[in-house]
């Protein structure tokens, strides 16, 4: 396998591609919007510049990168002639099912389709498709070049020869699979969003403050990151999507978002997109911090 395109020039479509590329693979990503292809593209420039001056690659490694990726607009001239398809559209069930049912018109038969999706039943995409058995889950982490595991997780009818070729073609991008079968949250987000959703019932409760919530964890847990400040980095969006297809799914209340998570979505207090969620990331807020080095 050697040809792949990704759908999404997004931060996960970027770093799938780049990671990709970065290790041999000829990648058409995909992408509607030209801004979010220059885009893309220039966050994949700067984070292989990151690893350059790191001497983590060379030159070479670098230019060679670069090359293995192609640009498309449009999904059926980018994925007619590709092996394996990885979708990292935004988390909106709506837009996934009509992309695969999209994919499965214009892909050849024998094409893998994958989707990057943290809480979406694979089966429920699957089912869009006339290729249940080549549909399955490939779940990278957050940043994509850096992060290990791979969530491979099974739909219904995914054949164990799919899983097989996903899960060897994740050791060769240097990544650590992990199969897991197919249920709302899969077992990253199943664990991690009520967690989230824990902790900003406890800001919400008056138990805690942010910093006091997010130190707790970090120095008493010894997590890399508070789960504040965790929520902030995914998207308070995408938390509260992934809780609500969990909440549908399993029909426990123990899923349901928070209020509070729920007014911030509302007000577009989305974490670091949008510069302001549970903690300010705006430019006045970082020249604060600059001049504050400096007093």
């Amino acid at each position: 396998m050697k040809y792949i395109a990704v759908i999404g020039a997004g931060t996960m479509g970027n770093g799938i591609a780049h990671v990709f590329a970065q290790n041999g693979f000829k990648v058409n990503l995909i992408d509607i919007s030209e801004e979010a292809l220059n885009k893309g593209l220039a966050t994949i420039t700067k984070n292989l510049d990151r690893m350059l001056s790191r001497e983590k690659i060379t030159v070479s490694d670098k230019e060679n990168t670069l090359n293995n990726l192609t640009t498309f607009h449009k999904i059926e001239n980018g994925v007619k002639d590709v092996e394996l398809v990885v979708e990292a559209a935004t988390e909106n069930i709506a837009l996934k099912l009509k992309i695969f049912k999209e994919l499965d018109e214009i892909c050849p038969s024998d094409t893998i389709l994958a989707t990057n999706t943290s809480s979406i039943s694979i089966t429920q995409i699957a089912a869009q498709t006339n290729r249940a058995e080549k549909v399955i889950g490939m779940h990278f982490m957050n940043p994509v070049p850096i992060m290990k595991l791979v969530e491979i997780i099974r739909g219904y009818n995914t054949s164990e020869e799919v899983t097989r070729t996903i899960m060897d073609l994740s050791r060769q991008l240097g990544k650590v699979p992990t199969e897991v079968n197919d249920y709302p949250g899969f077992i990253a987000n199943r664990i991690l969003m009520p967690m989230i959703n824990e902790a900003i019932e406890s800001l919400f409760n008056g138990v805690a403050g942010v910093e006091e919530i997010d130190t707790v964890m970090k120095l008493g847990m010894a997590h890399p990151m508070g789960p504040l400040q965790l929520a902030d980095f995914i998207g308070l969006d995408v938390c509260l999507s992934i809780l609500n297809v969990m909440h549908d799914g399993f029909k426990n209340p123990k899923y349901a978002p928070c209020p509070l998570l729920v007014n911030m979505v509302t007000a577009r207090k989305l974490g670091v997109k949008s510069g302001e969620g549970f903690y300010d990331y705006s430019e006045s807020r970082k020249a604060e911090k600059v001049a504050s080095q400096f007093s």
